[in-house]
């Protein structure tokens, strides 16, 4: 693991060979109203001068707002300090290509490092991205006329859905470049991505992509954690990057501070950290992008992924 000389850890994205920030900016938080654009852009660029290079984001956040404050933020000498990833929501070809396009616009970039099918949280999308006339052929293609460098998608609500796309990838002699998912001390012990998913995405050498380190805040209204006992926590897993969601300067340096901080804990510490949370974290209560659709952005706008396959309509007998 390579450092800067600020501190923030530096890991692998699994083959890819390329190195990021271990910490990486969540792209929702910082395209909330509550933040000017000006605010957000001095936030990034912050970021990015400290080290932390990794900059999540997605076509839906905000209505493309948080997209639009990346790229500004991205001017000038700031594009070669980051790693760009964003995501989109289309099934299908035409629609993951209408996104795709906005996206690279509103970035002000043309090549995008990692681009990810967003919130795969149904059986079903994973089969709809990879029919005939699916998203993955606009990502293929993307891939090939240099819009995009890696492919890997992401979701947050069951881990047998997760496994079931990585399956139905194989099936297509496809393998992902990452996966992203919820990585917390409450995940350990309801509905684990981190015993489920994790061991096998590891074994076939893509890279992971922790979130939901925290819950969007919900894990800390628990008094069980502290915010630096989560993204520590999450940084002992084998994890390429943990995504963590900032909105002000002084979360900036919490963020920098934690990346600072952190040393392998021991089956001891990684023991005590997850007894905090046992009660509280059994039936999923805190973990709402599992138990809810709070989370589901693609449940309110089922628009976003775009019409069924002709095929589809066809049997089903529209």
């Amino acid at each position: 693991m390579a450092t800067t000389t600020g501190g923030m850890p530096y890991r692998v994205l699994g083959r890819t060979g390329v190195q990021v920030s271990a910490l990486g900016l969540g792209g929702s938080h910082i395209g909330t109203p509550k933040l000017s654009s000006a605010e957000a852009v001095k936030i990034i660029q912050a970021a990015l001068d400290g080290g932390l290079s990794f900059m999540d984001n997605s076509w839906d956040y905000h209505d493309g707002e948080s997209e639009k404050r990346l790229g500004k933020a991205l001017k000038g000498r700031y594009r070669s300090l980051a790693f760009v990833m964003t995501k989109i929501d289309g099934r299908n070809k035409k629609e993951a290509a209408r996104q795709l396009d906005e996206s690279l616009k509103r970035l002000r970039v043309d090549e995008i490092d990692l681009l990810q099918h967003h919130e795969v949280i149904r059986f079903d999308d994973a089969d709809r991205i990879f029919a005939a006339g699916g998203a993955m052929e606009a990502f293929m293609e993307a891939r090939k006329a240099g819009k995009i460098r890696f492919i890997g998608f992401t979701g947050h609500k069951d881990p047998a859905i997760h496994l079931h796309t990585l399956q139905v990838a194989r099936q297509h002699q496809f393998r992902f470049d990452t996966v992203q998912m919820p990585l917390n001390l409450f995940d350990a012990h309801y509905r684990s991505f981190e015993k489920r998913v994790l061991p096998e995405i590891v074994q076939e050498g893509i890279g992971v992509l922790g979130m939901k380190s925290m819950g969007s805040g919900v894990l800390l209204k628990s008094k069980a954690v502290t915010p630096i006992e989560c993204l520590h926590y999450a940084l002992n897993l084998p994890t390429s990057v943990v995504i963590t969601g900032i909105d002000s300067m002084k979360i900036l340096k919490q963020a920098f501070q934690a990346a600072a901080s952190f040393k392998p804990l021991n089956r001891q510490e990684v023991a005590s950290l997850r007894a905090k949370a046992a009660t509280l974290a059994s039936n999923g209560e805190y973990e709402l992008f599992k138990t809810t659709t709070a989370f589901d952005s693609t449940i309110q706008h089922p628009e976003w992924l775009g019409e069924e396959s002709s095929r589809t309509k066809r049997l089903a007998g529209d």
